[in-house]
C-alpha cells in the first residue's frame, strides 16, 4: 500500500518530499556521512491561513520556519515534517519575523498528521490545530470532510447539491467532521448549509472527487461581511492513495 500527500487546489507550494510506504511514516533525510537515505520518525502538518483581514503571514514552530513563500489568505503549504513532542506554533506577519500575529503550544506525534489553522479576524486570532485521519478510502470511493474555521457563521452542515442526506452535520466554529466516504471519480456540486437548514451559506462548484483520495472542505470568512472577507470556502487535497 503506498500514498502520496497532495498538494491545495490553489497551491501555494510545496515544502520537503516526504517518503510514505506501507503506512509508515518517516522522512527522506540524507546521512552526512555516506549520503544514504536514513529514517527519522517525525509528525506531518499542514498550514491554512484562514484569517479573513491577516496580511500574508510566515509560519514557525519553534524557530523553524515551515514555509518559503508567504502564505496569503486562503491558502496553504502541504504537509511539512515536524519533530513531535510540545512545539511553539507562530504565524509572523510576512517581512517580519517580529510583528507576530498568533502563537500557541501544540503538541504532536509520531507518525501522526495535523492541520494547523490561523483563524479569526487580526485583532482577535485563533489557532485551530486538527489531528488528520489519512485513512485509505475503500475501493472506488473517497472521504472528505468538513472544517469550520468561520467565527461568526455558526453550526454549518456539508451537502451535495440537490441530496436529500447531509455528509456532515451541524459542526459549530474550530470543529471537524470526521472523513465521510463518497463516490470516487465524480464531479459535485458541493453546499456548505447553515446546521439544519435547506440555506446554502457557500456553493463549490465542479468538485473533482478522484477515488482513493482524501479531501477537506473548509469554511473560512465572516457571514457578516460582503467584501473580500465574506463567507468562502477551498478544497485540500490531504493524501492519495495508489
Amino acid at each position: 500500500m503506498k500514498y502520496i500527500l497532495q498538494n491545495f487546489k490553489k497551491r501555494a507550494g510545496i515544502v520537503g518530499m516526504m517518503c510514505l510506504l506501507s503506512g509508515l511514516l518517516s522522512s527522506c533525510l540524507k546521512d552526512n556521512k555516506d549520503n544514504n537515505y536514513v529514517d527519522e520518525q517525525v509528525a506531518l502538518i499542514s498550514v491554512i491561513n484562514a484569517s479573513p483581514d491577516v496580511q500574508p503571514v510566515n509560519f514557525f514552530l519553534d524557530q523553524n520556519k515551515g514555509n518559503r513563500e508567504p502564505i496569503s489568505y486562503g491558502r496553504g503549504i502541504d504537509y511539512i515534517n515536524a519533530f513531535p513532542g510540545k512545539r511553539v506554533a507562530t504565524f509572523s506577519l510576512a517581512g517580519s519575523s517580529s510583528a507576530k500575529v498568533k502563537s500557541d503550544t501544540i503538541n504532536l506525534t509520531v507518525n501522526k498528521f495535523y492541520s494547523i489553522y490561523l483563524t479569526n479576524v487580526a485583532s482577535t486570532p485563533d489557532i485551530v490545530l486538527f489531528a488528520d485521519s489519512l485513512v485509505r478510502p475503500d475501493a472506488g470511493k473517497a472521504t472528505i470532510r468538513l472544517v469550520n474555521v468561520s467565527p461568526d457563521a455558526g453550526a454549518v452542515d456539508l451537502a451535495v447539491k440537490s441530496s436529500p442526506t447531509t455528509l456532515a452535520s451541524g459542526k459549530a466554529y474550530k470543529t471537524a467532521s470526521p472523513f465521510i466516504p463518497v463516490q470516487g471519480n465524480s464531479t459535485y456540486t458541493l453546499e456548505i448549509r447553515k446546521a439544519g437548514t435547506a440555506t446554502v451559506l457557500v456553493t463549490l462548484n465542479d468538485v473533482k472527487v478522484n477515488s482513493g483520495s482524501v479531501y477537506t472542505v473548509w469554511l473560512q470568512g465572516l457571514a457578516s461581511a460582503t467584501d473580500q472577507k465574506k463567507l468562502d470556502a477551498h478544497v485540500q487535497t490531504n493524501a492519495y492513495y495508489y
